[in-house]
């Protein structure tokens, strides 16, 4: 049963907490009318961090952009107006038809070559399924949101106190299921709290509605966080065993499951006092991505940002994290996600969208540049690796006399290294074989620690003689050559 602490859907005061100084938080700048979205692939969609443009001192959404390469946005919320009635506003105050600010967002992050998705409900406050009445209905007022903005995403956060009322849940996904259809195309996620179990009763009742309706959203997503969750490991925890309810409530096998699933998580200090830190969120960020997850995101960008003092000052803020950090250090999680997933498409889609079809602005083209550099192992025609560059997946470069192309976003990452795997090791320049096959006879892999956290793909050594060892999947403490998880997949003696 969702729980009274879910307030990060509510608009936080910030007066109690001072930002750090230097942060922005400047609006966009104005504009009466948003450019045409653009064609963004969906994974995009499924990586895009909760904004609120009107509350919670909004950032300058130009400037996260450009800092972190994340493309796209899940602007929030939309409500039924707090006097009743089916008419669509944001944050229960300002009709759509009539707001400014919105708009000016949306051309910012479009004419960025970015694109929106819109929230709504969220936690509190009086939801459209609520007052609208019929499915109909409710869907007919989503509509003029889809259409006011030129919408190819929406998101249904279903939340207190609409989540425990079956009539409007049920006018909410029927809307979904009814925008999905009458818009070819359009990204539809559903999110709902989440607990240890994966999600409570109400959650597991909105799955029966689902799946009694026919309805099947882009993904499913929890939130793991207000329930009494302690670091990644019991977020990860709650995200298999969610897996497990879409198994058993929706029919699906394992891995129809795993791409309809979702994670949307709290950075720093949470309502019920837990801490989140960009650790946890790597963690979580290697579970999705090994295991294939629809979506990734979190609340909030608004937060994405140290507070003053840092951390433990004992207060919740809508603006600030309350946990040491650099300015949108969880937003660049989000941005690696949409470099290394590839979520299947929405239904009704007729196209297949892969990875993002367009880099982030901070990017080098990933094509070869046309200076050289010459080493041992040959001619490198591809720009040196640079710690400064933010690079996007696919892009190429040189560096210790080997070719590497990688994987997802990445900045800092030492190509080589094991700490991420990020860069795919293309061989020495002009021929010569990856230096990720040792030489016959020996193994210069990284030893195999039980206290590590490895990613899928990461590569390792371990037993006598040794073996080269490639993770599945996310794994800590698994043992290479044990039979009791089959994460690890042998690769033979080193060299052979």
């Amino acid at each position: 049963m969702a729980t009274a602490s879910l307030k990060r859907r509510l608009a936080l005061p910030v007066t109690a907490l001072a930002l750090a100084a230097g942060t922005t938080i400047a609006l966009a700048a104005n504009s009466s009318a948003a450019p045409s979205p653009n064609a963004l692939s969906s994974v995009w969609y499924a990586s895009a961090p909760y904004l609120m443009p009107e509350d919670n001192s909004p950032p300058d959404v130009s400037a996260v952009m450009d800092a972190t390469g994340q493309k796209a946005f899940q602007l929030a919320f939309i409500l039924a107006p707090n006097g009743g009635g089916c008419s669509p506003t944001w944050g229960g105050t300002s009709p759509i038809g009539s707001d400014s600010t919105i708009p000016s967002v949306i051309s910012t992050i479009r004419g960025k070559g970015g694109d929106v998705s819109v929230s709504v409900g969220g936690y509190g406050g009086t939801k459209l399924g609520q007052t609208c009445g019929t499915v109909a209905a409710t869907a007919a007022a989503y509509q003029q949101v889809v259409d006011k903005y030129g919408l190819k995403a929406i998101d249904f956060d279903l939340e207190e106190p609409e989540y425990e009322n079956t009539q409007a849940i049920a006018n909410e996904l029927g809307a979904a299921q009814a925008l999905q259809k009458n818009n070819p195309g359009l990204y539809v996620s559903v999110t709902m709290p989440g607990t240890n179990a994966g999600t409570g009763w109400f959650g597991t009742q909105l799955l029966d509605q689902a799946k009694s309706i026919g309805f099947t959203p882009a993904n499913f997503s929890i939130m793991p966080f207000d329930g009494g969750f302690s670091g990644a490991a019991a977020q990860v925890s709650a995200l298999e065993a969610f897996h497990g309810l879409l198994v058993s409530h929706m029919g699906w096998d394992s891995t129809t499951a795993y791409q309809h699933e979702g994670v949307s998580m709290m950075n720093g200090r949470t309502d019920a006092s837990e801490y989140f830190y960009q650790a946890d969120f790597q963690t979580v960020l290697d579970y999705a991505t090994s295991h294939g997850l629809a979506r990734y995101t979190y609340w909030s960008v608004n937060r994405d940002r140290q507070c003053n003092p840092p951390s433990n000052n004992g207060q919740l803020s809508g603006a600030c994290s309350s946990v040491p950090q650099n300015d949108w250090d969880f937003t660049k999680f989000t941005a690696k996600f949409a470099g290394v997933a590839t979520p299947p498409p929405p239904p009704n889609s007729s196209t297949t969208s892969t990875s993002p079809s367009t880099s982030p602005s901070t990017s080098p083209s990933t094509s070869p540049s046309t200076s050289t550099s010459s080493s041992p192992g040959g001619t490198c025609s591809a720009a040196p690796w640079s710690s400064s560059t933010a690079y996007s997946g696919g892009a190429i470069v040189s560096y210790n006399s080997h070719t590497w192309t990688a994987k997802w976003w990445t900045q800092g990452d030492t190509p080589g290294a094991n700490t991420q795997n990020v860069w795919q090791d293309n061989g020495a320049c002009g021929g010569g074989g990856s230096s990720s096959t040792p030489p016959a006879g020996t193994c210069t892999l990284a030893l195999w620690n039980s206290a590590t956290a490895y990613s899928g793909g990461a590569v390792v050594q371990y037993g006598t003689p040794a073996h080269k060892w490639t993770a599945k999947w996310w794994t800590q403490g698994d043992t290479p050559g044990s039979n009791s998880s089959g994460v690890w997949t042998d690769g033979g003696v080193c060299g052979s």
